[in-house]
């Protein structure tokens, strides 16, 4: 018979998202305000009670899942493939989110911190041309969340890879059709990037994208203008970067309150996405959702 490893009912509960303790002066448009709509996404679906890690010989083929309403929830997953469960910190339950005020304009914000009031952080993954298997698996048993922004170019093959990940905690987001070198390119080139990318990625997965990352964060005036014109709310750089289980810092060695991390589906997935969790423990903080922070209508 198989062998079962059954996930710690404490590791599939997700906290409360919550906020941190960086505060942008208001005097530039920025401030913590009251919540102005329910979360952003549907609220992170508990792994059925019987999810469990299966180790079969041999693993079971990934199941096949219609495009584009949401994937459920795998109820067996292959056993973890260099890593184990105790690899996967553990988070506290986090406060409620409290959406930021966004500054008005004709063009959207570009950040890499949220001005934030409570202990979270955010861990985003870029592009999606290598699709790990391991990521279900790990999501399942971190039950965090977590934003994909996919180049639509990069993820066609297998989309419902990333439908797969919507289960456990992630919500898809635009980051053009072909990742190009944005800043410096003609107002049309940059619109049609983003526009008809995250026209694509709701067709796929019956939700178009609200949130833009430029690929390799390389924006000028006119992509934030077109980004603002393809009904995005705001733009995303970072703070931490992680590529081959190593953490690298803009500021000081740990991860500060509303800091925005990157990763990406490279070779190393596994070793990233745990480095990314435990330098988010290690500073004290609990991941949280970007889009419970953001609120939905954008600036004005």
């Amino acid at each position: 018979m198989p062998r079962v490893i059954k996930l710690s009912r404490r590791r599939l509960v997700l906290g409360a998202v919550g906020a941190g303790l960086v505060l942008v002066p208001a005097a530039g448009g920025w401030g913590a305000g009251q919540a102005l709509r329910p979360t952003a996404s549907p609220s992170l679906p508990a792994p059925p009670p019987s999810a469990s890690f299966v180790d079969p010989s041999p693993s079971p083929a990934p199941p096949s899942l219609a495009l584009p309403s949401q994937a459920s929830p795998s109820s067996a997953l292959a056993s973890p493939v260099g890593w184990k469960l105790s690899d996967v910190p553990l988070f506290p339950p986090a406060p409620a989110p409290e959406p930021i005020v966004l500054p008005p304009g004709d063009q959207v914000p570009f950040l890499s911190r949220i001005p934030v009031t409570q202990p979270v952080a955010f861990l985003t993954i870029d592009d999606g041309y290598l699709k790990n298997p391991e990521a279900e698996k790990l999501f399942a048993a971190a039950h965090v969340p977590v934003t994909l922004f996919l180049t639509t170019d990069a993820i066609q093959d297998d989309p419902a890879y990333f439908d797969r990940l919507r289960s456990y905690g992630a919500v898809i987001e635009a980051h053009t059709i072909s990742h190009p070198e944005l800043a410096g390119r003609s107002y049309a080139f940059q619109q049609h990037q983003i526009c008809d990318g995250a026209d694509r990625l709701a067709r796929w997965y019956g939700r178009r994208p609200v949130l833009f990352r430029p690929p390799f964060g390389d924006k000028d005036s006119t992509t934030l203008r077109a980004a603002k014109d393809c009904g995005m709310t705001a733009a995303f750089m970072w703070k931490e970067t992680v590529n081959k289980g190593k953490v690298r810092y803009q500021e000081g060695r740990t991860v500060q309150p509303g800091d925005i991390i990157l990763m990406h589906f490279r070779p190393a997935f596994v070793q990233d996405y745990l480095a990314a969790l435990k330098a988010i423990h290690r500073a004290g903080l609990t991941p949280a959702l970007l889009e419970d922070y953001i609120p939905e209508g954008g600036n004005r």
